[in-house]
């Protein structure tokens, strides 16, 4: 399949990310003000962000490519996506979940040009096979031309219990299938059961869809949301962005666009996905990392060895981040995480990498800095 810049019906593809959240897992290399997609974490110098950016770069130009993130990350977003239009980088005041910040796209770009197709993604996501993934986008972008709500759902390869799932229904078109349900995070039962079923997809908070059609959804499943983000889109080119921005921004309802519109849409029979199988990782912990980064002999993997050097000895199957400038050195050891930043240093078992987030709780207790 041909992969372009426009659906099948000639409407100009927009692509949004997501660049948002502080990725407590990742700490303390991920912080509020550093967080993860903002760091070189793809096996090359590109950041995450970076990356995300250049594999959306043949489905989208550059001037329908827009990236919607905080107020602390604003400048940080413009420096390492110097080509994107400085009115592309939409700033939101304060986070209010996914669907404020995917509406306030979809609402500025049905402004701008009614009735486009847009797609959002998320900046921390890995992607290996970048031209399977533009070319399941364009099948997606196929469905949204036709009135659906489209996600692009994982082909499972394991009974992963950490991620949402879709329940996939009939065949719609091609590789076009109805989505009959979202599942929330499975325990490891029900997971087994959902990949020998063959009926279940991962939900990577992929979606893709007409702005018109996604606004209309939320204004009748979200009113008071929709409300206030057309109030926010109209003044956004005059001198009243700022003043919308501070007074209804943070009254909006505080909401995924999973359970602000998707689940009900589904339900209704308006949401479909299409299947892809392109090397798909959620970065969300370091053992993660270590499963998808390139490994020495012994299995260890060093994230960004240029912040300093490296010295392992009998180690194995170990995650490492040399981030303070300092020699990190490690001695008969497997399976252990070492983060080294100049300000906090994380040693844990490799198994132990999501517990991460209980000790940014515990910072965040006690109102440490270090968050």
């Amino acid at each position: 399949m041909a992969v372009g810049r426009s659906g099948n019906n000639g409407s100009v593809f927009h692509a949004v990310i997501l660049a948002g959240g502080s990725g407590t897992r990742l700490w303390p290399l991920s912080r509020a003000g550093n967080p993860k997609f903002l760091h070189p974490l793809t096996g090359t110098p590109a950041t995450l962000l970076q990356a995300t950016a250049a594999r959306l770069a043949p489905i989208a130009r550059t001037e329908e490519t827009f990236v919607v993130t905080g107020t602390a990350h604003a400048t940080a977003v413009a420096r390492q996506l110097p080509q994107l239009p400085d009115d592309n980088i939409l700033v939101e005041p304060s986070p209010r979940d996914s669907c404020a910040a995917i509406g306030l796209a979809a609402a500025l770009i049905e402004l701008r040009t009614p009735g486009s197709v847009m797609g959002s993604f998320a900046a921390d996501h890995l992607v290996r096979d970048e031209a399977t993934l533009a070319a399941v986008v364009q099948e997606a972008v196929a469905g949204a031309e036709r009135g659906l709500l489209m996600t692009v759902g994982i082909t499972p390869t394991r009974p992963e219990t950490g991620y949402g799932y879709l329940h996939c229904g009939e065949t719609i078109q091609g590789g076009i299938r109805r989505v009959v349900e979202f599942k929330e995070k499975p325990s490891a039962e029900v997971a087994a059961q959902y990949l020998d079923s063959g009926q279940y997809l991962w939900n990577a908070s992929m979606f893709v869809w007409r702005t018109d059609v996604f606004l209309d959804a939320l204004r009748l499943q979200q009113p008071d949301l929709y409300a206030g983000l057309q109030e926010i889109a109209a003044a956004w080119e005059g001198d009243g962005r700022e003043k919308a921005l501070a007074e209804v921004w943070p009254e909006l309802p505080k909401i995924s666009v999973d359970y602000a519109v998707m689940e009900d849409a589904a339900a209704q029979g308006l949401v479909a996905t299409v299947p892809g199988d392109f090397g798909w990782h959620d970065v969300g912990d370091f053992h993660t990392l270590g499963d998808v980064l390139p490994s020495d002999r012994g299995g260890n993997v060093v994230v960004g060895a240029a912040g300093g050097e490296v010295l392992l000895e009998d180690v194995s199957g170990s995650i490492v981040v040399p981030a303070s400038g300092r020699i990190v050195a490690a001695l008969g050891l497997q399976d252990v995480i070492i983060v080294d930043t100049p300000d906090a240093l994380l040693v844990c078992p490799r198994d132990r990498a999501q517990d991460v987030k209980k000790l940014v709780d515990a910072l965040k207790l006690r109102n440490s800095d270090a968050v």
